[in-house]
Formats: structure tokens, sequence, C-alpha cells
């Protein structure tokens, strides 16, 4: 978490400024700028193309229930938790059912048409 932040501020502040003021060394800031992705933000990015696919087919109304249960069909080990995290940090969402609502009301006392009109 220091090591982004310092990543996106050190274009305006000195590397070694940043790094004295968030208490890590410089060292450790550039060994994790080589340092590659981890396994599990390589699974999360396949992942988050097979959601996106599989949200798409279900014409964007599947939230993260319905989304892990056909990863689940198609042989992936996820959990839904890990589902509902990957498509909120994606802003993936599903449409949410309208309410019901009654827009008329016949039973007020005001002048209308009539049949005959």
């Amino acid at each position: 978490m220091k090591f982004g932040f310092i990543q996106t501020e050190k274009a305006t502040y000195p590397v070694r400024v940043l790094c004295r003021t968030l208490l890590v060394s410089t060292s450790g800031f550039y060994a994790w700028c080589r340092r590659g992705l981890s396994r599990r933000a390589h699974e999360d990015a396949a992942l988050i193309v097979e959601i996106r696919a599989a949200h798409a087919a279900s014409g964007k109304s599947y939230g993260s229930p319905r989304i892990h249960e056909d990863l689940k069909a198609d042989g992936q080990h996820i959990g839904r938790k890990r589902v509902a995290r990957l498509m909120r940090e994606e802003g993936i969402e599903g449409q949410r059912k309208r309410r019901f609502r009654v827009t008329t009301d016949s039973r007020h006392s005001l002048p209308g048409r009539s049949e005959s009109d």
C-alpha cells in the first residue's frame, strides 16, 4: 500500500523523501518495483475476464451469486466472496429488479374524463 502510494507520487516528490516520510526503505521500494505481480494477482486477472464474459452472457443481469454458480459449473474452484470482491473492484453489477409501483389512483374525488369523452 505504501509502495503503491510512492509509485503514484514519485513524479511530484523525490522517492527518498516519500520513503523517509512513510518510514520505508528506498531499497525496499525499488525491490518492490522490480518484483512482478503475484500468482494471486495473475489468477484474479484471468478470473475477471471470465466474470466479464459470464456477466455479458447473462445480459448484464447476474450478480455475484449467479456468476459464482456459472463459474462453478464450468469447473472453476472459486469462492463466492472472491467473485463478489472482484466484481466490486471492477464495478460489475447485476441489474436489480424494479419494484412494482401503482401509479394510478382511481378512487379520487377530482373530476376526470368520462368514458363518453
